[in-house]
């Protein structure tokens, strides 16, 4: 700057000398005295000295006051980028947008957080108002735009809102928005300023904590929170409980907060399940138990009692929450069910005790019977009628006899479920059995098809026996009379089982009538005179006693076939 000023004043000199010196050449043609022209350079001389004094006075201070604004200017261009990088830095720092919306010129610009937290490019981002209302939430749009313009006719200075404001990718952020209105000297409002805040984070944890305040409010258990203190009490002190609970005990949410759970404890509460619930609190070790407890009124009534740790971000342990349920009735219910199971076991046990007792009192006089009975078999009776009534009275015995057996068997089998099983020869077996009946068989002449390709199966002998004989008098029993009897019997296996199906062509059973009355007992599906429904229902409880399986299949007037499942040895 200086040397410009020496520049001007050197050309200033410049030309005040030319004038000189040309006024001096016109005035000394005309003035030819020396002394007038001595007077006139002195005069000339000290008229631009002080000329030259006087401007490079005002040019210095022209200068100095020049050199004072733009030193100002700098500092003030300085403090507006400091200012404008601590801006941009505590907006980044809040996550806030800010935004500037000239209101008569419609003009909208924004800072950088418009790219950074919405994810917008710079030459996406419009500059007018009608971009930032096309990115709010329809459902949000007219309920913001009716906020922002009725603040706008009230022309108050300070505006908030929150909304939904869309992002880049197509997702939307809740936002909170803040706006500074500036008016003219006038009044009218000319410009607006804003913060947008995302505040997604907060709003997900709001909805998130209302949905659990929800939860809890209106859950049917009773919560109770406490405090995690236990230094004072075995139990913390209660700082929260829902309507549930007071629905449940009667306390009163004043009755209780600031109280340890303890009082809920009376006479007949555990002492035992109380000190495991406190030992586990002193652990801070989730806890769960079942104990009686007693309401305001003093009834007592059974909670379902369960303690969990609380812990914050930190992992520092904050509170318990206790979830209880009242389960009274179900406590109630088990007590009555086990009463009741204690009475049927007993029952059971008199029932099998008397049926000991009648077959082996009935036995004695029974064999008795039978003895007489063989005994009057070889005098002749020549009254026919008496003959009539002696053969009646001998049938019956006999088939009493039988029954009294078959009885001792099912009780048995009842009373022993757990039996000695081995591997025992088919075909050996079943001849052994027909060997018992070979009477039967011989009178009926009966043709029995074998097709065994296994040669054992894994069962107890008697059983097996049994099973085989029932299933063959059966048979024989129940064959049509319009056809010779045919039995076929086959058996098979597979991984786990030997598999024996047993196939007649008797007058079978109406299975669409009596299906699930089939293995029953004292079922019978003809008028045969000698049938006591044992049978089946002996031979069904025999398999089953050994883990078998048993299903029939039958039609009327074609036949059965029963098909038996041996498990194998595990």
């Amino acid at each position: 700057m200086k040397n410009k000023t020496d520049k001007i004043t050197y050309i200033f000199i410049f030309i005040a000398i030319i004038l000189a010196f040309s006024s001096l050449t016109l005035l000394e043609g005309r003035y030819p005295s020396e002394d007038f022209l001595y007077f006139h350079i002195l005069r000339d001389f000290i008229f631009i000295s002080i000329c030259i004094v006087v401007v490079r006075y005002f040019i210095l201070k022209n200068d100095r006051a020049n050199r004072q604004n733009l030193e100002k200017l700098k500092n003030n261009n300085l403090e507006i980028r400091e200012s404008k990088e601590r801006y941009d830095i505590v907006a980044k720092a809040t996550s806030d947008t800010i935004w500037d919306w000239k209101i008569q010129e419609n003009e909208f610009t924004w800072n950088k957080g418009i790219q950074g937290v919405y994810g917008y490019k710079r030459d996406e981002v419009g500059n007018n108002s009608k971009w930032w209302f096309d990115r709010i939430h329809p459902e949000d749009s007219i309920r913001m735009s009716v906020k922002l313009y009725a603040f706008l006719e009230q022309k108050t200075q300070k505006w908030q809102d929150e909304y939904r404001f869309k992002c880049r990718d197509g997702s939307y952020k809740y936002v909170l928005d803040r706006g500074f209105l500036v008016f003219n000297e006038k009044g009218t409002p000319i410009r607006m300023i804003g913060a947008m805040q995302d505040i997604t984070k907060q709003k997900k944890e709001e909805q998130r904590l209302r949905l659990l305040e929800t939860v809890i409010t209106n859950t049917k258990d009773a919560v109770v929170i406490t405090d995690a203190d236990n230094s004072l009490l075995d139990i913390p002190s209660i700082v929260f409980v829902n309507q549930a609970f007071t629905n449940m005990s009667g306390y009163d949410y004043d009755d209780v907060i600031g109280k340890s759970p303890l009082i809920f404890f009376g006479t007949k509460t555990d002492p035992v399940e109380v000190e495991r619930l406190t030992h586990c609190i002193s652990l801070k070790k989730e806890c769960e138990t079942e104990i009686i407890c007693y309401k305001k009124n003093g009834d007592e009534y059974w909670v379902r009692f369960s303690m969990v740790p609380v812990f914050n971000s930190e992992k520092e342990h904050t509170h318990w929450i206790s979830i209880q349920r009242d389960v009274t009735e179900r406590k109630q219910q088990e007590k009555e069910r086990e009463q009741l199971i204690n009475e049927l076991t007993q029952n059971n046990k008199d029932l099998r005790q008397f049926s000991y007792i009648t077959s082996h009192n009935l036995r004695a006089p029974l064999s008795n019977l039978i003895g007489l009975l063989q005994l009057l078999e070889e005098i002749p009776l020549e009254n026919e009628e008496l003959q009539q009534i002696m053969e009646g009275f001998s049938k019956s015995t006999y088939l009493l006899n039988e029954t009294i057996s078959d009885l001792g068997k099912v009780v048995i089998i009842r009373d022993n479920p757990s039996i000695e099983k081995q591997h025992i020869p088919i075909r050996e077996s079943i001849e052994n059995v027909m060997d018992q009946i070979n009477i039967m068989i011989t009178a009926n002449n009966l043709n029995v098809d074998y097709d065994i390709t296994a040669t054992d199966v894994y069962s107890n002998k008697s059983y097996f026996e049994s099973i085989m004989l029932n299933l063959l008098t059966n048979a024989i029993k129940y064959k049509s009379e319009s056809r010779a009897l045919r039995i076929h019997i086959s058996v098979t296996e597979d991984a786990d089982y030997t598999i024996l199906r047993f196939s007649d062509n008797g007058i079978g059973i109406n299975l669409e009538k009596f299906r699930d009355k089939v293995f029953g007992l004292y079922q019978r599906f003809h008028n045969y005179p000698d049938s006591k429904g044992l049978g089946l229902y002996l031979v069904k409880s025999q398999i089953e006693s050994m883990g078998g399986e048993i299903s029939i299949e039958s039609k009327v007037d074609e036949g059965t076939t029963f098909v038996i499942k041996f498990r194998k040895e595990l």
